[in-house]
């Protein structure tokens, strides 16, 4: 088990509850935009929200937003330590930092101090972009044992500072290279982890990467909180960083719906169907499991662990529960007869 730390009021690690995060991609400077962003965001299921803070006014603007906002705010920075200081003076919850680009010993020194005294975490974070050069011929690329011996190094460096209070990210655009960076720093550390796939690309290709690199490692038992990088509006990050927890099953948030890939036996129109219910299922927040099946020969069977479901037919469907059947409705009332009974539960 990994060590805990908290942010703001969050536990991350330590057996705690997987949480999701975003990023804004307002200008941080911008209180009304960026706090509108994380109120959405927050509507979206977001659990804790990062900002970039480049300058001194998005680190002076940080007060403001966490006034406004009800989950915790971490900072993004690189290069310039007072960014750092600005944002524990202003009430950050976390710092996301590398320690290697802040500068000397004495400035990283002064980001663990404030850290300490304030009882913020810091995020160590190593990129397969921005990894050293050094590492990078050390290793011959971007390797699984350069991002660690990377991620390792830093944690030294704080370690010195008589700072302990840490998680680490080791992200790279590569899944197996990503995935492998992880399995070995739960190997060698106690840490939590913030999994991720960095630069995954557009929704369509950014799902799939996303699903692989971060549920392949949460269904090993590796990570403690996640964020989905998608090219996109921020809310898709979190509704596919929430459809990862409740497939790898470590959390159901609302319905799991369940359907067939249709076959020769599929004696109705099921695809738009499963659709229909999709959709209507999107404001139901019970943790139930509905099933979408194609045919009445075996539907209520296959699907008999599901909560409720429906089984079309030819000109009729089966409308079942925990593989009982209920009764027969007409096709086209086979959604509402769903709905009217997911209301019962």
């Amino acid at each position: 088990m990994t060590n805990e730390i908290r942010v703001g009021g969050v536990p991350i690690g330590g057996g705690a509850t997987v949480t999701v995060q975003s990023m804004c991609n307002t200008r941080t400077g911008d209180v009304a935009a960026t706090v509108a962003q994380i109120l959405r965001l927050e509507k979206a299921g977001c659990e804790i929200i990062r900002v970039a803070v480049p300058d001194m006014e998005s680190a002076r603007a940080v007060g403001e937003i966490k006034r406004q906002i009800h989950i915790p705010l971490v900072a993004d920075i690189h290069f310039d330590y007072k960014l750092a200081l600005q944002c524990v003076e202003s009430g950050i919850d976390k710092i996301r930092i590398n320690p290697g680009n802040i500068g000397s010993h004495d400035k990283v020194r002064a980001v663990a101090d404030a850290c300490r005294e304030h009882g913020i975490p810091i995020r160590i974070g190593v990129n397969g972009g921005s990894l050293d050069k050094e590492l990078v011929r050390k290793y011959g690329g971007v390797t699984p044992e350069a991002l660690v011996e990377s991620a390792m190094g830093h944690v030294h460096l704080l370690n010195d500072c008589r700072f302990d209070d840490i998680c680490i990210s080791v992200k790279c655009s590569r899944v197996p290279v990503n995935m492998r960076a992880y399995q070995l720093l739960h190997d060698q550390t106690n840490y939590p982890l913030h999994l991720g796939v960095t630069e995954a690309g557009t929704p369509a290709m950014g799902r799939i990467k996303s699903a692989m690199g971060i549920g392949g490692l949460l269904c090993q038992g590796i990570g403690d909180t996640i964020r989905v990088s998608l090219t996109a509006d921020p809310e898709e990050e979190i509704r596919a960083a929430r459809d990862i927890l409740a497939a790898a099953g470590l959390r159901q948030f609302g319905p799991n719906l369940i359907s067939c890939p249709t076959c020769g036996r599929t004696a109705y129109n099921m695809i738009p169907i499963a659709r229909e219910v999709e959709e209507r299922l999107k404001h139901c927040s019970k943790p139930i499991t509905v099933a979408v099946m194609g045919c009445v020969v075996n539907g209520p069977g296959e699907a008999a662990a599901a909560d409720v479901g429906i089984a079309g037919g030819q000109d009729e469907g089966l409308l079942f529960r925990k593989g009982e059947v209920l009764n027969k409705v007409p096709q086209d009332k086979l959604v509402d007869a769903l709905m009217d009974e997911i209301e019962k539960l």
